[in-house]
């Protein structure tokens, strides 16, 4: 059970937005080490090796050993404290007496015409983890010719420095009228949104219904957005009969008209559609959507008592969603640490609420909303290389997780579709693997809304500041801190320390109420290792993130 201190809101009110530095007890870390040290591992037979299931023991273990001997949570902490700028803000709950507290960075673009950019990292990773993204949107090389962003990457509810919204509470709606509130809490009355992964590969394919409600319920302020891989079906009579009769013709005669192209066949016949079905393709339930998630607190006691259990459980996933994407080993203990030090269990929380209690998908609205949409054609890039199709280790063939296909033109039956992009292979970690696809994508939003929407023009100043120009008392642990006049962060790219080997940490997590999360201790020395292959896993399992309270507990 993850650490609850109660906090009381701030003088300056619940709705501050202040710098924020995160820092956990030496308690947690200490707890961490005798947790990792006295890990009990599965049997397993050395030979035959099974071709049914993952067998990844030799994997493991080297990660754990780096873990104790090498990895430093201080320095990582220091990282993300030094050259990521967040910040925190607390929210009511219309449902609820509590609060709800939301940890974000906030990177502001130096260009006069950057334009605010909400961008929803993949569920269930936090903000922290996509530091390498902030100056291809915030400072392009040519500002003229491509469009520079204000950027806002929320921790969503319950992950990492997020607080978990209270029990029973609708999440989607709810999470989309938090961040929403946040823009304008920014000072950032219009703004556009964008996916970070595949709408459809993601858990209870949260990524997507959180911008689908953004721009549905929100019109006048969310302009826009750009959409990767949408869940969407073929249009039907019934509900858009001029986009159903379009793609009925095209369909009907395989021609690339009407706004569909050859790709888009291609690309369904791949996965599977038959064109001569009069059933529309069911958006493939595929990726983390193969668990169909519905009671988290089984899992969530196992994983919140064992760091080794998380660490295969992220390994799993990251390994389903892109087998050629070779993490180094601080990289995948970062991830871990994420989740494992404030606890997973209101991440689990969120996803099989999620899927027990899913929402109205749209509103009605005068106007369809403004989108751009990414979809992957899930052809070969390199026919040369087998590991594009498939990840083998250890004997064991799986093939990685596929992206449901939907013809841009599809969209045009619930949206006003303002930009198309036909990538190819698959969307796998898009936000690591090819990063500049997602900033193409709001590019061609923001192009076209900019010609049509004079209110997306940039008007105002952010109201935030980066964590380098507030002024911290040496002796304050953690936590928030009041925001300066200054306004103008200089974000810079958050890289790894370079490999030493330093003195064995001394990790822990504390399980009691009574334990504080944050100390004043000094920041150790870390160490990175060269770059480890992920295993390959049998059964995919998401990471998942929650959330803690941090506090200074004045340790000496």
């Amino acid at each position: 059970m993850a650490a609850e201190v109660e906090e009381h809101l701030a003088p300056g009110g619940a709705d501050e937005v202040k710098p924020y530095k995160i820092h956990f007890s030496s308690k947690y870390l200490d707890l961490t080490k005798q947790k990792l040290e006295t890990t009990r591992l599965p049997h397993e037979f050395s030979e035959p090796k099974s071709k049914d299931w993952w067998e990844p023991k030799s994997h493991v273990e080297p990660l754990i050993d780096f873990w104790l001997e090498q990895y430093s949570w201080r320095t990582q902490e220091d990282l993300l404290n030094t050259e990521l700028p967040q910040f925190r803000t607390v929210f009511s709950i219309p449902s609820s007496e509590s609060h709800t507290r939301i940890h974000f960075i906030h990177a502001h673009s130096p260009h006069i015409n950057a334009i605010p950019l909400l961008l929803i990292p993949p569920f269930p990773f936090s903000s922290l983890s996509f530091g390498h993204l902030i100056k291809l949107f915030t400072e392009p090389e040519d500002p003229v010719k491509n469009q520079p962003f204000h950027l806002v990457i929320p921790s969503l509810p319950g992950i990492a420095f997020s607080d978990a919204l209270p029990n029973n509470t609708p999440v989607i709606s709810s999470t989309a009228d938090i961040l929403n509130s946040l823009m304008s809490r920014l000072a950032y009355p219009h703004y556009l949104v964008t996916n970070a992964s595949s709408g459809s590969a993601s858990p209870a394919e949260i990524d997507f219904k959180l911008v689908n409600h953004l721009i549905n319920y929100y019109p006048n302020s969310c302009l826009g957005a750009h959409l990767i891989s949408p869940p969407l079906a073929k249009p039907k009579l019934r509900e858009a009969p001029v986009e159903w009769a379009k793609w009925s013709i095209a369909s009907l005669f395989n021609a690339p008209i009407l706004g569909y192209r050859s790709e888009d066949f291609s690309a369904l016949e791949r996965n599977g559609y038959v064109r001569t079905s009069k059933k529309a393709p069911t958006p493939a339930q595929l990726g983390l959507n193969q668990l169909n998630f519905r009671e988290p607190n089984t899992l969530s006691y196992a994983l919140c008592d064992s760091p080794t259990g998380l660490l295969v459980f992220i390994l799993k996933t990251l390994y389903l969603l892109s087998p050629r994407k070779k993490f180094t080993p601080t990289e995948l203990i970062n991830f871990t640490q994420l989740a494992w030090l404030p606890g997973p269990e209101s991440a689990l929380r969120f996803w099989a609420h999620c899927v027990r209690h899913p929402e109205e998908a749209e509103k009605k609205v005068t106007l369809k909303p403004k989108v751009g949409i990414t979809v992957f054609l899930g052809d070969k890039p390199s026919v040369q290389d087998p590991a594009e199709t498939a990840a083998e280790v250890d004997g064991l063939v799986l093939d990685e997780a596929k992206d449901s296909y939907i013809c841009p033109s599809w969209a045009n039956a619930k949206y006003k579709v303002v930009y198309t992009n036909r990538v190819a292979g698959r969307s796998g970690l898009l936000a690591w693997e090819r990063p500049e696809v997602i900033v193409e994508g709001i590019r061609g939003v923001a192009a076209s809304i900019l010609k049509l929407d004079p209110r997306l023009r940039p008007s105002s100043a952010p109201t935030t500041t980066p964590l380098e120009q507030v002024v911290v008392p040496s002796d304050a642990g953690a936590g928030e801190q009041p925001v300066s006049p200054q306004t103008k962060p200089t974000p810079t790219l958050l890289s790894p320390p370079p490999p030493v080997v330093g003195e064995r940490v001394h990790p822990r997590r504390a399980i009691s109420g009574e334990t504080a999360v944050a100390s004043s201790e000094s920041v150790a020395e870390g160490a990175r290792s060269p770059t480890l292959e992920i295993p390959n896993p049998a059964h995919p399992v998401p990471p998942t993130k929650n959330t803690a309270v941090e506090q200074p507990d004045n340790e000496g």
